[in-house]
């Protein structure tokens, strides 16, 4: 008898041993869980975030449905540079972001004559549009104008130059509009990569 009531305390052991395991895992992986989502959060929030192109403003750049990453903790450690590709605010609708390239630094002038782009005088060689795109003027940016950027102003366009809202239309953005740099594009495959400012 005393071994059959050994037998059972010893089987009541087992149980919850194997419970009391079973819920040190279910711990143990909210607590990653939880590790990992703060993780993420701090990444997204800080360091870097996917986003996808929607529209035509870029092409040939980007297409419709390109999934870039973009950085963020680049503009936090240094200054954007003329020609970066950026994702920025909307700025009539910050629930919105765009995907434009940087012309304008603060403190340079810029002027559309012809169709063309003088930025401190200076005509502009795009290399990454097709040749002769024209660049029709705005609202802002009139035909022969020339417009100095303030000293946190910068002047982004799209390098769909017919397609595309852009400085021309609704002025400068500021700094903290900016929210990072586009620097690697995850689809579609073939043009998975690195992407040049």
């Amino acid at each position: 008898m005393d071994n059959e009531n050994d037998q059972l305390i010893y089987g009541d052991q087992i149980n919850k041993g194997f419970f009391g395991s079973l819920k040190d895992h279910i711990i143990d992986l909210i607590q990653t869980l939880v590790v990992f989502g703060a993780i993420f959060t701090v990444i997204y929030l800080f360091v870097a975030q996917p986003h996808k192109v929607s529209g035509s403003s870029m092409i040939p750049t980007f297409q419709n449905g390109d999934y870039i990453i973009t950085d963020k903790l680049s503009y936090k450690l240094g200054q954007p540079k003329k020609g970066d590709i950026i994702v920025l605010k909307n700025p009539r609708d910050e629930s919105q972001d765009f995907i434009k390239r940087i012309i304008v630094l603060p403190g340079d002038t810029i002027k559309i004559s012809g169709r063309l782009i003088y930025v401190n005088d200076t005509l502009q060689s795009e290399q990454y549009l097709p040749k002769n795109t024209p660049t029709a003027s705005g609202a802002i940016l009139q035909e022969g104008e020339t417009v100095k950027a303030g000293p946190n102003q910068y002047f982004v366009l799209g390098d769909n130059r017919t397609h595309s809202s852009d400085s021309r239309e609704w002025g400068s953005i500021t700094r903290e509009e900016i929210v990072g740099k586009a620097f690697f594009r995850y689809w579609p495959p073939q043009s998975f990569g690195f992407i040049k400012s």
